[in-house]
């Protein structure tokens, strides 16, 4: 799975980036369905918003988003909400 994070608005610290990388472990259990995973985060009138976008090997394509105004509570929104896609398109290709 490649992994690509893009910050927009503001500069993505070591600190951030390392909560990124922690809470991706949660969906390494699809590593090998995912082809790539680009995650974008953007900083707008001290709002966060996250958006991934998945490629899986199937040819599917997901996108999903969240917003907050704290980065890690809407980190986890996100996380929460990519890993159900995740498990919904795996569910999907196995029946």
């Amino acid at each position: 799975m490649n992994i690509s994070t893009n910050a927009i608005g503001f500069t993505l610290d070591n600190d951030r980036q390392e909560l990124i990388d922690k809470k991706l472990e949660r969906v390494k259990y699809a590593d090998a369905l995912i082809v790539t995973l680009s995650l974008k985060v953007k900083l707008d009138n001290k709002q966060f918003f996250f958006e991934a976008n998945v490629n899986f090997k199937w040819g599917t394509n997901a996108h999903v988003s969240a917003d907050d105004f704290d980065f890690a509570a809407g980190l986890n929104k996100l996380m929460d909400v990519l890993d159900q896609k995740i498990k919904k398109e795996k569910d999907k290709v196995q029946h």
